[in-house]
């Protein structure tokens, strides 16, 4: 597991001990997840923002600007055929998260919440880093 990985799992676990002591917070912190971009939507906003601005920039300034498009192109292909790029490990470092980490903490937010069960909250907790994959103190399970 990256470092990049290692922050992104602590700081939701951080999160989800917060919102076990704060259920009256958890529809607003849903309301958000469901507006985060996840890495896969942010790789190819900025590839298409590049793309354009290169395509753009070639026609009134200089066609050398033709590289960016060229390049952000390469990367989306490489995503796409790999599953990986360059830029990705820029974004995790930057916190961009996954779509299943995401995904993961609303699962995790809507048991806290008692979407699933009659348990009290703090007592779901550890339950619920269980079944995503965490372990209390922000570790991935092995």
């Amino acid at each position: 597991m990256t470092p990049s990985e290692d922050r992104i799992r602590t700081e939701m676990a951080e999160r989800l001990a917060y919102y076990a002591d704060h259920l009256d917070e958890i529809d607003a912190r849903l309301y958000a997840l469901d507006r985060e971009w996840d890495i896969e939507r942010t790789l190819e906003a900025k590839a298409a923002a590049l793309a354009f601005t290169g395509v753009a920039l070639a026609t009134t300034v200089d066609r050398r600007w033709l590289l960016l498009p060229a390049l952000a192109s390469a990367f989306l292909f490489q995503h796409a055929t790999q599953g990986w790029c360059p830029p990705m490990a820029v974004l995790r470092r930057l916190g961009v998260r996954t779509a299943e980490e995401i995904n993961h903490e609303r699962y995790a937010l809507k048991a806290l919440r008692g979407d699933f069960d009659e348990q009290p909250a703090r007592s779901k907790l550890g339950a619920v880093l269980h079944a995503i994959g965490i372990r209390p103190n922000g570790a991935m399970r092995a």
